[in-house]
């Protein structure tokens, strides 16, 4: 039995580049299964500390995968990719 991986995306409200990620990280997790989860950086003062400046910021099982752009096929191999 293989575990789910999970794809963290850490943003706010009203961030266009975290519109797009969004959709970006909702196709393909949807594509190789992947649980999502979304955090705010305006509710968590320790997410805003690390990642204000690079907002959005996609995890992939907690470890940072990318920030700003979220590149389609680079995350589907990385979910792909035996963890």
């Amino acid at each position: 039995m293989t575990t789910a991986r999970t794809v963290t995306l850490i943003g706010k409200p009203g961030c266009h580049l975290c519109d797009d990620a969004r959709a970006v990280v909702e196709k393909v997790a949807a594509e190789t299964g992947a649980v999502v989860e979304e955090r705010d950086i305006s509710r968590d003062p320790e997410l805003h500390d690390r990642y204000w400046e690079q907002i959005p910021v996609v995890l992939v099982d907690g470890e940072q995968h990318t920030f700003w752009r979220v590149d389609e096929r680079r995350l589907r191999a990385a979910l792909t990719a035996a963890s």
